[in-house]
């Protein structure tokens, strides 16, 4: 088996780039991947994670494998290293008690952290699906410092009668927009 000219030639062909040909290297020794993570008693998941790293190592090492031929030695030899070292990092793992003092505490400022940016980002999509005219409107009257509705009037060229109902359709507009529709009850759009 140590000279098998199928696994010589699929290796070659796999360094060559040929994705069929990695594709029947997998499959070919995944089972003896799985056995050896099998029998350093790890789960299916861990055993997942670590033949994972095992085509890792290969895809980094194929190209510098002296003996084509020897690959099988190599994808035991790599696995067992692997399981090895899965085990040493979950034995550094310390668990934490659940006492339900470190997650809950947080939890509910990264929720509401997270709910606001969600909402931030989501007005300014809305923000910017607006015509440029309610742009420029909603941004002089948010503007800070605050300004009197002559200048806002001047500058857009609108009687200061008509900056109030302007403003209300703007923000009717805004409302409506699909960006915020998850964040504005139907009452208030």
């Amino acid at each position: 088996m140590r000279d098998d000219p199928a696994v010589i030639a699929l290796v070659k062909r796999a360094r060559d780039g040929d994705s069929r040909a990695w594709d029947q290297l997998v499959e070919r020794y995944a089972p003896l991947v799985w056995s050896i993570c099998r029998r350093y008693r790890l789960s299916p998941a861990d055993c997942d994670d670590v033949g994972a790293s095992v085509w890792l190592r290969l895809v980094e090492g194929l190209p510098s494998l002296r003996e084509p031929a020897a690959l099988p030695g190599w994808v035991a030899t790599v696995t067992r290293r692997e399981c090895l070292r899965f085990l040493r990092e979950q034995q550094r793992t310390q668990l934490v008690p659940d006492d339900g003092g470190l997650a809950d505490e947080a939890a509910p400022d990264a929720d509401a952290e997270l709910l606001k940016q969600e909402r931030f980002i989501a007005l300014r999509q809305a923000f910017a699906e607006l015509p440029s005219r309610c742009r420029e409107l909603l941004t002089l009257l948010f503007h800070d410092p605050r300004l009197p509705y002559a200048e806002i009037s001047e500058r857009l060229d609108m009687p200061v009668g008509g900056i109030g109902p302007s403003r209300s359709r703007c923000i009717a507009a805004l409302r409506r927009s699909r960006a915020l529709a998850s964040f504005v009850g139907p009452e208030e759009a």
